[in-house]
C-alpha cells in the first residue's frame, strides 16, 4: 500500500482487529455480486469503499424508475442504462483504485460456475430461491464461501455459508424445498431503508469473512423485523439428508 491507501483507510487500519494486515488482505480479494439491486446496491458500494480490490458485477437487468427507491447505486440518469454499467460508474466515482468487471449475462450453469471459480467470495443480492439454490451448488463445488440476505416488507434476513468448514450448513440445508411460495419486491413491497440496513450487514459480513475478522454469520440466521425495531437470531445445523451438502449428494462433483 502507498501514502494515499494509508490515508484513505486509515479508519479501518487503526483498529487491532484490522490493522494493515487486513487491509491488505481486501486489496487482494476478488468477490462476485450476484445481483445490483435493492441489497447488492449498498453492499457494493460498503466494498468499495472499504478497499475491496476486484469487484465481479453480474446482472442482467436494467435500471427502472420503479428501482429508485431502494437500489442506490443508480441515479434517475441511468434509466435504461444496464444495471451492472450504471453501478461501476458509480463505484470508481466512489473509489477510483477499484478493479471492476461486468457480466451481463444471467448468471447459471458454466457463467456461474466460472465467475464463482474465479472469486474468492460471493454476496447474493437476488430474489428468488432457484437463483439462490445454483449460488449454493457453484460455491459447495468450487469452495467458496457465500453470503446470503433477503428483504420483504418489513422483514429480513442474513446469514453466510462456507463449505470450507465441515460444520458449515448450506444454504438448502436452510430451505429445502424450492417448491414453496416465493415473494418478491415486486408483488409484496419493500420499505427502501430495510434493504440498505441489510444490504450494508452483508458488506460487513464479507468483510470479516475475507480477512479472518470476528465471528461470521456461519450457522446462525439472523432475521430483523422492521417493524417491532426487533432481531432475532436462530441456530443452523446441517442436514445430514441435505440434497447439496449432505451425504450422497452430487454439488460439489457435478
Amino acid at each position: 500500500m502507498d501514502d494515499a491507501d494509508l490515508l484513505r483507510y486509515s479508519r479501518q487500519i487503526m483498529l487491532p482487529e484490522f490493522d494493515v494486515a487486513g487491509q491488505e488482505r481486501l486489496a487482494a480479494a476478488r468477490v462476485l455480486m450476484v445481483g445490483l439491486g435493492g441489497l447488492g446496491s449498498p453492499a457494493a458500494m460498503y466494498l468499495a469503499a472499504a478497499g475491496v480490490g476486484t469487484l465481479l458485477l453480474g446482472d442482467d437487468d436494467v435500471v427502472d424508475v420503479s428501482n429508485l427507491q431502494r437500489q442506490i447505486v443508480h441515479a434517475e440518469a441511468d434509466l435504461g442504462r444496464a444495471k451492472t454499467d450504471s453501478a461501476r460508474d458509480r463505484l470508481l466515482a466512489l473509489n477510483p483504485r477499484l478493479h471492476i468487471e461486468t457480466c451481463t449475462s444471467r448468471l447459471t450453469g458454466d457463467v456461474l460456475d466460472r465467475a464463482v471459480a474465479d472469486v474468492d467470495l460471493v454476496l447474493d443480492g437476488t430474489d428468488n430461491l432457484t437463483t439462490r439454490y445454483a449460488i449454493n451448488r457453484a460455491c459447495l463445488r468450487f469452495g467458496r464461501p457465500w453470503v446470503s440476505a433477503a428483504a420483504i416488507r418489513f422483514e429480513a434476513q442474513i446469514t453466510c455459508f462456507d463449505p470450507r468448514s465441515e460444520d458449515s450448513p448450506c444454504y438448502r440445508c436452510l430451505w429445502p424445498d424450492v417448491a414453496e411460495v416465493e415473494l418478491n419486491c415486486a408483488e409484496n413491497g419493500v420499505i427502501a431503508p430495510l434493504v440498505g440496513v441489510i444490504g450494508s450487514l452483508q458488506a460487513l459480513e464479507a468483510l470479516k469473512l475475507l480477512t479472518g475478522t470476528g465471528e461470521p454469520l456461519l450457522g446462525r440466521l439472523l432475521t430483523f423485523d422492521a417493524l417491532g425495531g426487533r432481531w432475532q437470531e436462530f441456530r443452523l445445523n446441517r442436514r445430514a439428508d441435505c440434497a447439496d451438502c449432505g451425504a450422497g449428494s452430487t454439488a460439489a462433483t457435478d
